[in-house]
Formats: structure tokens, C-alpha cells, sequence
């Protein structure tokens, strides 16, 4: 099992990409299970340049953007 990490906050944005990392996954039928990082000092563990960021299996793929659910299938089939 994949594990997802949506790393800021609790912003909208964070919330938004949340539901796309959630969508992807669901459509690709990968199994993960989804973290929220909410505190800034394990946020900048991940050489986050800024929220919301996105990490599958303690790689950081994303940061300061909502990527679409087609580049989040990508990153969750490797």
C-alpha cells in the first residue's frame, strides 16, 4: 500500500488536493493511505518550498500547486 502525504495547513488548497490525490487513487485503483502533515516542522523535513505539497512513499512530488488528478495517477503508479 502507497502512502500519501498531503503536506500544509488545512488550507482550501490543501483540502483540494487532498481530494484530488483521493480521486486518483481511487480511480487507478491503488490502494494508499492518506496522511494530512499539518506541522510546519515536519513540513520542512520535506525541503517543501511552499504548500500545498504532496509526498507518495516519502518522495515529495509537489509543491505550491494543485496537480491534475492525471499527474497524480502517474506519480502513484510508480
Amino acid at each position: 500500500m502507497l502512502t500519501v502525504k498531503i503536506l500544509g495547513s488545512g488550507c482550501a488548497n490543501c483540502k483540494k488536493l487532498e481530494a484530488v490525490a483521493r480521486e486518483a487513487a481511487s480511480r487507478a485503483n491503488v490502494p494508499a493511505e492518506f496522511i494530512k502533515v499539518t506541522d510546519m516542522k515536519d513540513i520542512m523535513a520535506y525541503d517543501l518550498l511552499s504548500t500545498p505539497g504532496l509526498v507518495v512513499n516519502e518522495k515529495l512530488v509537489s509543491s505550491g500547486r494543485i496537480p491534475t488528478i492525471a499527474e497524480v495517477q502517474k506519480w502513484l503508479a510508480v
